[in-house]
């Protein structure tokens, strides 16, 4: 791919990409591309952990094709040169301190974006999601395929709906599991404030799973409603005196537990291991073992192209006492996040502005867009995706689907919502009107 679409004869960068060839019985359907989510996450892997139960759902009636996106994986890498100290996902997640304050978020905000402006170079400026809808028309191109289907996962819904607006007739069958606010104004900004509504919308769920008298090994409570309380104060327990754990130097912080927290919110599979942290921190004689992705710094290319994406898109707005005022009412009105979605980030001091403004969803172009949602989500809460259906109109169905959870399909949904959209790439056939899967 070019590294500079304006020029497009100068240097080029390499993604890794990923086949699943169709194998029958039918006629071949054409290719179905497997976008995965982030920015950050690799579709090469999406691919490996979905691609088996996607073609069974399928039929093999598809090539299933994904690839990594610049900065990701096997493709093109960016590097920043952090300090370890600020790649830590709690770190480049801006949670504030114990008391409220963010002037070290300012700090290490501020410090961030000016060691990827020195260190980023043109590869880092390059990771946008205008660039990754290029690329994936480019892919489209080099697979020989006129017209491209897609199944889209959280942030890469956004990115195939931007690529669905700027070449409508180069697409098929869309799929968008797990959308968010496509506003151009604010992309991502708007995106990381939305987890506070979806973690108060999703915790009911962990609270109910709990409290289950069939779980002795891992409940915390008798009652649902009398989890989050306990959680609640434990982080605020270990907020005042952090618990040494099993990793040396990172001790179980308050921050870390929310964290934690948040991250085992995205799938019931997850939930076992976050109850067992929680006996672990309010054991005085136990010793926290960390969850891997929390026990230490992630490597510098994926904190570059964590940051690097959502802060390249759209210039954040607000100033540092604009960032306190709505971290102390954010605190208020949403605990079990505690102020970290609507806190600074490094790009309220990124040094390169946006090279071109985002792309605005309209209702123009082919209704062949299926969007699929739980209504429980704790990144990109139902609320946020009426915003995304909304914008697309006519061209869309939308499906609900009664569930908690980061990812619908072929995951933490139901029989309902799957046989719809598998329904759907295989016959094109929607809903008539957007409809609920209890």
């Amino acid at each position: 791919m070019p590294l500079d679409y304006a020029e497009p004869g100068g240097a080029q960068v390499d993604l890794a990409v990923s086949r699943i060839k169709a194998t029958g019985p039918g006629a071949r359907r054409g290719t179905l591309l497997v976008v995965a989510g982030g920015p950050g996450s690799s579709g090469v892997q999406r691919l490996s952990a979905k691609g088996a139960a996607l073609k069974e759902q399928l039929g093999g009636a598809y090539d299933l094709v994904s690839f990594d996106p610049r900065g990701v994986g096997g493709s093109v890498k960016a590097h920043c040169g952090l300090d370890g100290a600020d790649r830590h996902l709690v770190t480049l997640r801006s949670w504030p301190a114990a008391d409220g304050s963010i002037d070290e978020n300012v700090e290490r905000s501020r410090r961030v974006a000016e060691a990827c402006a020195r260190n980023g170079g043109a590869v880092l400026r390059s990771l946008t999601t205008s660039n990754e809808v290029r690329d994936m028309d480019r892919l489209r191109q080099a697979l020989g395929e006129r017209r491209i289907s897609a199944w889209a996962n959280s942030y890469g819904t956004y990115v195939t709906a931007q690529y669905a607006q700027k070449f409508p007739r180069r697409t098929d069958r869309i799929v968008l599991d797990s959308s968010a606010d496509p506003n151009p104004a604010t992309v991502a900004q708007g995106w990381l404030r939305d987890m506070a509504r979806g973690a108060d919308d999703r915790f009911p769920d962990f609270a109910a799973w709990a409290a289950h008298p069939d779980r002795a090994a891992s409940r915390l409570a008798d009652r649902p409603e009398d989890v989050r309380p306990l959680v609640l104060d434990l982080a605020a327990r270990l907020d005042r005196a952090p618990k040494p754990s099993t990793t040396p130097g990172v001790p179980l912080t308050g921050n870390l537990l929310r964290q934690a927290m948040q991250s085992a919110l995205y799938s019931d599979a997850a939930f076992a291991d976050f109850a067992r942290l929680v006996k672990q921190a309010a054991d005085p004689d136990a010793v926290p073992v960390l969850p891997p992705m929390l026990a230490g710094p992630m490597p510098d290319e994926d904190a570059a192209v964590t940051v690097g994406v959502v802060c390249n898109d759209v210039r954040w707005r607000g100033s540092v006492p604009t960032f306190r005022r709505s971290v102390a009412a954010d605190r208020a009105a949403h605990p079990l996040t505690a102020g970290m979605p609507v806190n600074i980030t490094p790009c309220s001091f990124w040094k390169d502005s946006p090279v071109e403004r985002p792309t605005r969803l309209t209702s123009d172009g082919p209704s062949n867009i299926l969007m699929i949602q739980g209504l429980r989500d704790p990144s990109t809460p139902h609320s946020s995706a009426l915003k995304m259906r909304e914008a697309l109109g006519a061209r869309a169905r939308m499906v609900s689907v009664d569930r908690g959870g980061h990812g619908m399909y072929l995951s933490n949904g139901n029989a309902c919502g799957d046989r719809t959209v598998t329904r759907f790439l295989l016959t094109g056939e929607r809903p008539a009107a957007d409809v609920t899967c209890r």
